[in-house]
C-alpha cells in the first residue's frame, strides 16, 4: 500500500479551488422590503389576534400575556423566499428560566410562522449569585444554558405585577429570525409555556408583552 503526501503547493492549490467553488455557489440577496413595522404608538392593532394595548413605563405595548397565543396576520406579501421576523418582547416578573421542577419552571416562550414553530427558548429574571442562579436558554434554543438576562437590550425596568415596584424585573429582548417562506400570506404567532404552580395568581407572577414587530420580505438567489 502506498501512502501519498501532498506538497505544500498542491495543498494550497486544492484550498484555493475549494474557496472559489464555495463563493461561486454563494447566493445573492436580490431584494429586501419591510412589509410590516409597528411599535404600537399609533394604537394600530389591525391584523392582530388577541392584541390589546397596554401602557408600561410610558411606552405603548401589546400585553400582558400568560400562556395566551397572540398572532399577526399579513396578506398580499410581495414575491419572496425568506421572511425576517424581528420581535421586541418584554419579560415581566418572576421568570425562572430552565428550572425543571414542574412547579416554577421551566418558563418558555416561543414563536412561529403559519403552522411551524420557529424558536423556543427560556428567560430568567432571577438575580444570579455564585451560590444560586436560575439559568436561561436565550439567546439559544431551549434547553441551552446561559446566565439570566443574557442578550437583553434593556434590564433596568421594574416588574409589571407582582414585582411592579421592584427594579430590574422586566427585561427587554430583540428576537430576530430568518425563515424560509414563499406564500403571499403569513401568520406570525407568539405564546408561552409558563409554569407557576406555586402561585395563587400565575399571570401576575410571570408574563410577557410585545413592544414592537418588524417583518421583512427577502429574495435570495
Amino acid at each position: 500500500m502506498h501512502h501519498y503526501t501532498w506538497s505544500k503547493g498542491v495543498q494550497a492549490l486544492l484550498f484555493l479551488v475549494a474557496v472559489i467553488s464555495f463563493f461561486s455557489c454563494a447566493e445573492t440577496l436580490e431584494s429586501e422590503q419591510v412589509v410590516y413595522s409597528n411599535d404600537f404608538s399609533t394604537l394600530d392593532l389591525a391584523g392582530f389576534e388577541n392584541g390589546r394595548i397596554l401602557i408600561f413605563e410610558n411606552d405603548t405595548i401589546v400585553g400582558y400575556y400568560h400562556n395566551e397565543e397572540i398572532a399577526l396576520n399579513l396578506t398580499g406579501l410581495p414575491t419572496h423566499n425568506l421572511l425576517k421576523v424581528t420581535l421586541e418582547i418584554l419579560i415581566h416578573d418572576t421568570w425562572d428560566g430552565n428550572t425543571s421542577d414542574g412547579v416554577s419552571g421551566p418558563d418558555q416562550w416561543f414563536f412561529g410562522v403559519d403552522s411551524e414553530e420557529i424558536f423556543r427558548t427560556t428567560f430568567s429574571n432571577t438575580p444570579c449569585e455564585s451560590t444560586y442562579c436560575l439559568y436561561q436558554s436565550y439567546p439559544n434554543d431551549f434547553s441551552q444554558t446561559n446566565r439570566p438576562k443574557t442578550g437583553a437590550i434593556q434590564t433596568n425596568m421594574p416588574g409589571l405585577c407582582i414585582f411592579g415596584s421592584v427594579p430590574n424585573y422586566t427585561t427587554r429582548y430583540s428576537v430576530s429570525k430568518i425563515i424560509e417562506h414563499k406564500n403571499s400570506n403569513a401568520r406570525i404567532f407568539m405564546n408561552s409555556d409558563l409554569v407557576a404552580e406555586n402561585s395563587p395568581d400565575p399571570k401576575c407572577d410571570e408574563s410577557w408583552s410585545l413592544a414592537a414587530v418588524t417583518v421583512e420580505a427577502l429574495t435570495l438567489k
